[in-house]
C-alpha cells in the first residue's frame, strides 16, 4: 500500500510537552506506529500506512489536549495511549484528568491514570466491599488512600484504619528492638508513606494521636467492629483464609473496606492457601462487593517497571504450560 499524508494543526508551543525532550516521545511514537512526523510552523504532517497514520493522529491527539489542560506530558501517559491505540482503543485521557480524588499537601492532584485505575476508583465509591488485584506499580493501596483520606476530610467516615498482615517478604528478620509500635512499624512503612505524601505529616500525627487515623497489623482486628470507618487491607495475598474471614465479618453500619493485594507476590509458606485468592472465589457473586482486576497496562511507575511485570507474566505462563493439572512437568508418551 503507498503510504498515506495527514495535517494537524498543532500549537507550537505545546511541542516541547507533547513530544519530550529532545523529541524523544516523537522517536517512540514514530518507532512504535512506523510513521514519520514532521512539525512545521503550527501545522503536523504524519505520513505512514492509513492505518498507522490514524493511530498517530489518535494519540497525539489525546496527548495535546492533555497538555491544553495543563498536565505535563510524561512517558506513561505516551506509552498507556500508545498501548491503547494499538489494540484499537481510545484512551479517554482527558475523561481521566476530569477525575480528581484529592490534591496531596504539595498540591499535585490525585487522579486515575488508566482506564482500569479509573474503574478501581468507581468501584469504590459504588460498593462497601473492593477488592484491587493486580501486580506492583498499579495504583492500587495509594488510590484507595486517597480515597479513604477525602472520604475522611468530608465527613463521610470518622476514622480510617490501615492494616495488613505482619509477614517477612522472603527474609527471617527475627526479634526487632524496642516497644511494640517499632516491631510494627516496618511492615506498615508504605502506608505512612501515602499518608505523608496525601496528607501531610502534622495532619497524620494530629489525627494519629486523637485515634482518627489508625495503623496497626492485622492480628489487631480481631474481636472488633468497625462502624463508621474507611478500612484498607493491604499485601492480602499474605493473608490464610482464616485471617480473610475474620477481616471481612469485622465490617460495621456505615463503612466502606477496600482489600488489595497482588497474587504473584505471596510471601505465604510454599503450601498455604491465600485468603486473597480463596475470598476472590467465594465472594465473586456477591452484589455488594466489587472485584477490580488490575493489569501490567495499569501499572504507573517507571516504564521499566511495566516491562518488568510483563516479561514475569509471560514467563509464569511459558512455566505453567509445560505443567499438567498435578503441577508436574509433562511428558511425552513412550
Amino acid at each position: 500500500m503507498n503510504p498515506v499524508e495527514v495535517e494537524m494543526d498543532f500549537p507550537a508551543e505545546h511541542g516541547g510537552n507533547v513530544f519530550g525532550q529532545f523529541d524523544a516521545y516523537m522517536k517512540k511514537i514514530e518507532q512504535t506506529l512506523h510513521v514519520s512526523l514532521i512539525l512545521r510552523d503550527g501545522r503536523l504532517k504524519c505520513i505512514g500506512q492509513q492505518k498507522a497514520v490514524q493511530q498517530a493522529v489518535s494519540v497525539i491527539e489525546e496527548l495535546l489536549e492533555l497538555s491544553k489542560r495543563g498536565n505535563i506530558i510524561t512517558e506513561q501517559n505516551v506509552n498507556y495511549t500508545l498501548s491503547l491505540s494499538m489494540d484499537d482503543q481510545p484512551a479517554h485521557l482527558i475523561e481521566l484528568d476530569e477525575d480528581v480524588i484529592c490534591h496531596t499537601v504539595q498540591g499535585k492532584a490525585v487522579k486515575p491514570k488508566t482506564l482500569g485505575q479509573k474503574k478501581y476508583t468507581e468501584k469504590i465509591r459504588d460498593k462497601m466491599i473492593t477488592f484491587g488485584v493486580g501486580p506492583a506499580g498499579t495504583g492500587k493501596t495509594y488510590l484507595a488512600m486517597a480515597m479513604a483520606i477525602t472520604a475522611f476530610k468530608n465527613d463521610e467516615v470518622q476514622r480510617i484504619i490501615l492494616t495488613r498482615p505482619a509477614i517477612e517478604a522472603g527474609e527471617k528478620l527475627g526479634f526487632l528492638p524496642g516497644d511494640l509500635q517499632s516491631k510494627v512499624d516496618p511492615y506498615l512503612r508504605p502506608l505512612y508513606d501515602a499518608l505523608y505524601e496525601i496528607l501531610g505529616a502534622d495532619a497524620f500525627m494530629k489525627n494519629m494521636e486523637k485515634g482518627l487515623i489508625e495503623v496497626a497489623p492485622l492480628a489487631y482486628m480481631r474481636g472488633r467492629t468497625l462502624d463508621n470507618a474507611y478500612i484498607i487491607l493491604d499485601e492480602a495475598q499474605n493473608t490464610t483464609p482464616a485471617q480473610m474471614k475474620m477481616f471481612l465479618t469485622r465490617i460495621g453500619f456505615g463503612s466502606k473496606a477496600v482489600i488489595t493485594g497482588d497474587l504473584t507476590q505471596k510471601d505465604l509458606p510454599f503450601d498455604h492457601i491465600s485468603g486473597l485468592e480463596e475470598a476472590l472465589k467465594v465472594l465473586e457473586k456477591v452484589k455488594d462487593i466489587g472485584i477490580c482486576r488490575l493489569t501490567n497496562k495499569d501499572v504507573v511507575r517507571h516504564p521499566l517497571v511495566q516491562q518488568i511485570v510483563a516479561a514475569y507474566d509471560k514467563y509464569e505462563a511459558s512455566k505453567n504450560s509445560g505443567k499438567g493439572k498435578n503441577g508436574r512437568k509433562k511428558t511425552k508418551d513412550r
